[in-house]
């Protein structure tokens, strides 16, 4: 990964596994400690279905850039079936709490979410790379704008 997608994936990791640690101290006050093992499980969950689906759309963004918003739409469709699949194989689970799971699941994504937001508002993205041929060599480029 580019140094600046690293960047964006740190900014939005960092908040989110700092939202699970209060909902973990949050829940294990609450429900005990298998509420405390319901909210780390699904910081995990959060923090690995949003940073490789940032990871799938920065790669689909620099190979096929005119598939992005169809990969964002599908990717995101995607993570939401998986999830109902984990809460469908965890659904009787005595090995942590649903509902500390579930309240630190919704905190977790609304967390990253805000996150990734502010990181990619204050990212330096070039929308159009500078042309290396037009300026080497002392080429001038021409003149194709009004001239009054």
């Amino acid at each position: 990964m580019p140094s600046n997608d690293v960047r964006i994936l740190a900014q939005a990791a960092v908040p989110t596994a700092a939202v699970g640690a209060i909902a973990a101290v949050v829940s294990g006050v609450v429900a005990g400690g298998k509420g405390a093992i319901g909210a780390v499980v699904a910081t995990v969950v959060v923090i690995l279905f949003m940073g490789l689906g940032l990871y799938v759309l920065q790669r689909t963004a620099k190979s096929l850039p005119q598939l992005f918003q169809a990969m964002g739409l599908m990717l995101y469709a995607a993570q939401i079936l998986l999830l109902f699949i984990f809460m469908a194989a965890f659904k009787n689970t005595t090995l942590f709490n649903p509902r500390a799971f579930a309240v630190s699941l919704v905190a977790g994504t609304l967390a990253w979410i805000a996150a990734q937001t502010r990181a990619h508002m204050k990212a330096k993205v070039l929308y159009v790379e500078p042309d290396s041929t037009a300026s080497s060599a002392g080429d001038k480029p021409e003149k194709t704008g009004h001239s009054s």
